[in-house]
């Protein structure tokens, strides 16, 4: 039992930069670090080439953790050089506790492919580790949940088991990729279910984290 005496109130201001599925060259060619100079971290959702990551994470100065997406396939040979593969995990990041689901549901049997059940299983055999972290604050995935930005075709389904982690759970970011579509402005890229704003990476999007946390 935690007394009263003991939790600490602090503000939190965070600027998260997270990306996927295509290069942006004002991310990689023409970067400017005047436009990217306070990024404190950097989430990968999936389907990047390994040396765009590796880039961003000197290129920003700060950590970057990522899930893979289903056309990751040099990843097992060309890692990302200084990032975390965070699927299947949760790390604690300046008070904030992120957990990472990579790959699509499953359509031609190529790597990082998960069935639901694959899928409720890596959860299921995370349970001892969401006890201990009590909450998650930022889910990142590849695949986005069922019937939230995903299609119809057998590749960009969404998996229900992150609808039903939504309801259980209830991080309030769950940030994907996989889903091509441009936005005119980035509210557009934001749906709420729940208490969860689940947002569409695709491209990249800035993340700005401003509230009063207690530990």
């Amino acid at each position: 039992m935690i007394a009263a005496t003991d939790l600490t109130h602090y503000r939190l201001f965070m600027k998260i930069l997270t990306v996927s599925d295509v290069v942006i060259p004002e991310l990689y060619r023409e970067f400017d670090i005047n436009r990217f100079h306070d990024i404190d971290l950097v989430l990968g959702c999936g389907d990047l080439p390994p040396e765009y990551l590796a880039f961003l994470l000197h290129a920003m100065n700060a950590p970057l953790y990522y899930v893979k997406g289903n056309h990751d396939l040099r990843y097992d040979s060309s890692p990302p050089m200084g990032c975390l593969d965070i699927h299947g995990r949760i790390v604690k990041f300046k008070g904030l506790n992120i957990m990472g689901l990579g790959g699509s549901r499953w359509y031609n049997g190529g790597i990082n492919q998960y069935t639901e059940a694959e899928m409720r299983k890596t959860i299921r055999r995370m349970i001892p580790s969401l006890w201990w972290h009590r909450c998650i604050d930022i889910l990142i995935t590849h695949a986005p949940p069922r019937h939230v930005h995903d299609a119809e075709d057998r590749c960009h389904r969404g998996f229900d088991s992150f609808c039903r982690f939504i309801s259980r759970k209830k991080p309030r970011y769950l940030i994907h990729g996989h889903i091509h579509r441009t936005f005119d402005h980035p509210r557009e890229r934001i749906t709420l279910v729940e208490k969860t704003e689940v947002i569409n990476t695709y491209g990249y999007h800035i993340l700005e984290i401003n509230d009063d946390k207690i530990s």
